[in-house]
């Protein structure tokens, strides 16, 4: 709360401060004060200039040049003001104007010269033409690492708060970058006006030493001479730090350490270079005439810097080796507890044939492990599930060319993926080279062709992609067809705690009583069975408590949980709105509503067997016959009869969603795609 006040009101106060120095005359012993701080103020700046990791650590920087600027001008006024009026100007420019430059006027100007030449022709012109390249480069920059900001958000590479910082740092940056731009014309006028001041503190002394006080010429250049050239100099070293400061941020390229270790780390990349200046250097001593010790010495100094200089790699070993020593020993490879983990079955597996590790291996240009990290991170948003680490390993009992992936140890897929080849997804591919197949996903029509002739398939408007896109997609769809599997107590437990830290009350409410985790982790897994998504755990807990109040019944409380995601669960099988649907027909619908039968595996269709598969062979049928018209349907049907629909249509189209009227809504178009009917009696 302080340091918050200390801001909101010590920065403006200390701006109008500077300001109010201007108009009032200040005495000399607050002037001594106000010069230190100032010397301080500069030293302060440089040194976090020379400790920032990248410019936008000092984003304040354009902000404090200006204050800083304005502080010395405002010093600058004071002190003309005094050495005009009094005659001295307090003991810190007097002691500029005699001891530093030991009295001499001749001096005193040299110095003030180089330095107003070091600073304005120097520095400050290199400072703000990096400055004005940065900008310009910066602005250009923008749109591509907004983009590519953008295409990592949608790979699942970072996630939505990882992105917005981004962005804020990419314009952060821009901004940055715009101003410093700028401010460095602070500097370069700074310089001008020292110039100016010190001119006018030495023509008005002498002119009120002369004609107001009396003084001779002679006497008079003497006292406000040494004066002007203190006053100048105890200004311009400040101002001098202020423009190192400015060039040391602008050139400042972003990187994990600070300046100095950045120093020592890349000379220590070049330790020949090093040891060869020595070696050079030493040499000039045998030069007739030069002397020796100096070249010697800085020779020496040379060399054994250049010994001291890390290796390259050499301090990241060494921490490695401390941290390796530091861990305790490690079981034996026999051990019962290396065995048991040898032993233990991975939840999710990718296993690879041995032609196929080039996917995994990074340093030829492999990208499968980062693509199975991204997708991992996509599936979690989009199911709301924690996935499981994906163990990917190499099998040599696989055929060439073949991948598999293993759910707790069963091989639930299997696809190839040839090496040298993409794969070309179209209706066009007679006129292409290469192995017909099938898109393992989708069962498209597809071919394996070189990636030769990876254009002439674009030309004939085929899809084409590449192995790893091919091998991460049928991971994706088989994690989405088995995620009820994937769901373990553990997870359930993970997610209940993660509810009941932003609602308590809806956790108490639900566990342990009515429901137990198990009946919990049973409901989940039954939503995630039928591809539902259970990011929204809240509404999902708080109808299950409702429900449970009522009826513990698995197929109950999962049918709760969907009426109160109904119009998420509609809203993500439309299209633009609509939502195309297969409806039973009427007296059809009726007939099955009055065959519903309990048992102890849920509500049932009592119904011949002959019938129940003419009925799932109709819509099956239908289904398709509107996939071919290019819609996805959905069947849609009476609330009770939905769980029993499902598990009849299941076996043969386990991609059709069934629907409960009560879970459409209101918000969504509804297109009729097909109706579903049997010319067959109900056998009750």
């Amino acid at each position: 709360m302080l340091k918050n006040r200390i801001g909101q009101i010590g920065i403006p106060g200390g701006i109008v401060a500077i300001v109010v120095m201007m108009v009032v005359p200040l005495p000399s012993v607050v002037l001594d004060m106000l010069l230190a701080v100032n010397l301080t103020f500069s030293v302060l700046i440089l040194l976090v200039a020379l400790n920032v990791k990248r410019p936008l650590d000092f984003a304040v920087f354009p902000s404090l040049l200006l204050i800083g600027t304005l502080f010395r001008l405002a010093l600058n006024v004071s002190a003309t003001r005094l050495v005009l009026l009094d005659g001295f100007a307090g003991k810190v420019i007097d002691a500029f104007g005699h001891f530093v430059v030991g009295g001499s006027i001749i001096v005193g100007l040299v110095i003030f010269i180089i330095l107003v030449v070091i600073q304005f022709v120097v520095i400050t012109n290199g400072a703000g033409r990096v400055a004005e390249v940065g900008a310009r480069f910066t602005l250009d920059a923008m749109p591509g690492k907004q983009m590519a900001i953008d295409a990592d958000l949608n790979s699942g590479l970072i996630d939505e708060d990882e992105a917005r910082r981004r962005r804020a740092d990419v314009s952060a940056e821009a901004d940055f970058y715009g101003a410093m731009d700028g401010a460095s014309k602070f500097v370069k006028g700074d310089a001008i006006a020292a110039i100016v001041i010190t001119l006018v503190n030495l023509i008005g002394g002498l002119i009120i030493g002369v004609v107001q006080r009396g003084e001779s010429i002679t006497d008079a250049m003497a006292t406000y001479s040494l004066l002007s050239v203190g006053d100048g100099l105890v200004s311009q070293i400040p101002a001098l730090l202020m423009s190192m400061s400015t060039g040391l941020i602008v050139t400042r390229a972003t990187t994990a350490q600070d300046m100095g270790s950045d120093l020592v780390a890349q000379f220590g990349a070049q330790r020949q270079a090093v040891q060869l200046a020595g070696v050079a250097v030493g040499a000039l001593a045998l030069i007739p005439g030069l002397p020796k010790l100096p070249f010697i010495l800085v020779g020496g100094a040379a060399l054994i810097i250049a010994r001291q200089l890390p290796k390259p790699g050499e301090k990241e070993a060494a921490e490695e080796r401390a941290a390796a020593a530091a861990l305790p020993p490690g079981p034996s490879a026999d051990s019962p507890e290396v065995l048991a983990h040898d032993i233990r079955v991975e939840p999710l597996e990718l296993e690879l044939s041995y032609d196929l590790i080039g996917l995994v291996d990074t340093s030829s240009g492999g990208d499968l492990l980062d693509r199975v990290k991204a997708l991992r991170r996509k599936l979690a948003h989009e199911l709301g599930i924690v996935i499981p680490l994906v163990r990917t390993r190499d099998n040599i009992d696989l055929p060439q060319h073949t991948y598999a992936i293993r759910l707790h140890g069963v091989e639930v897929a299997r696809g190839v993926a040839p090496a040298g080849m993409v794969l070309a997804i179209g209706d066009h591919l007679d006129a292409l080279e290469g192995t017909p197949t099938r898109e393992p996903v989708f069962g498209l029509e597809a071919k394996w062709v070189p990636v030769t002739q990876r254009g002439r398939a674009e030309a004939v408007e085929a899809t084409v992609v590449d192995r790893s896109s091919v091998v991460t997609t049928h991971l994706a769809e088989t994690v989405r067809q088995h995620a009820h599997e994937l769901l373990g107590r553990e997870d359930v437990k993970l997610l209940v705690e993660a509810v009941r830290a932003t609602h308590p009350a809806v956790v108490e409410e639900m566990t342990p009583s009515p429901l137990t985790l198990g009946e919990v982790q049973r409901c989940l897994q039954g939503l995630l069975a039928e591809s539902v998504g259970i990011r929204d755990l809240v509404r999902i807990f708080e109808a299950l408590s409702l429900r449970a109040r009522v009826s513990t019944d698995p197929d109950g409380l999962v049918e709760a949980a969907r009426l109160a995601l109904g119009p998420a669960i509609a809203s993500s099988h439309a299209v633009g709105g609509e939502l195309h649907v297969l409806t039973f027909e009427p007296r059809l619908e009726q007939r099955l509503l009055e065959s519903l039968r309990g048992g102890e595996n849920g509500v049932q269709l009592l119904v011949d067997p002959y019938f129940a598969e003419r009925l799932a062979t109709e819509a099956v049928r239908v289904s398709q016959q509107a996939e071919q018209s290019g819609v996805q349907p959905v069947l849609v049907c009476a609330q009770p009869l939905r769980r029993a629909v499902r598990r009849l249509v299941e076996p043969g189209a386990p991609q059709l969603a069934v629907l409960a009227y009560s879970e459409l809504g209101g918000h969504l178009r509804l297109t009729t795609a097909g109706v579903v009917d049997v010319v067959e009696s109900v056998v009750s």
